[in-house]
């Protein structure tokens, strides 16, 4: 087992959700579509050559975003990844993808 964790803007949040509960990711037992949402704020700066969705290159960006985490099964983890970024509005999102030890 994973867990997914991503960073999103709120008007992409749902649509990035459903992407990934489409492929089978945020499932625990008899439950799907689980996860944890946190409201923070995110920073970056975009280099020369890119194409951001929000800011401009070389200027810093300060931009609210949730914090989603969901789990996801080893044999899911690939399709969720993938679909996690065909969905997402960013040309580079940050994600963690951690292993779960089962006790």
């Amino acid at each position: 087992m994973y867990k997914l964790v991503f960073f999103v803007p709120e008007a992409h949040k749902s649509a990035v959700k459903q992407a990934l509960f489409a492929v089978g990711a945020g499932k625990i037992g008899d439950y799907d579509q689980c996860c944890w949402e946190t409201l923070g704020q995110g920073q970056f700066r975009p280099l020369a050559g890119a194409n951001p969705y929000i800011g401009q290159a070389g200027e810093v960006e300060s931009v609210s975003e949730y914090r989603v985490e969901l789990v996801c099964e080893d044999h899911l983890i690939a399709a969720a990844v993938d679909a996690l970024k065909h969905a997402h509005p960013y040309e580079e999102p940050a994600y963690d993808v951690i292993r779960l030890e089962a006790i």
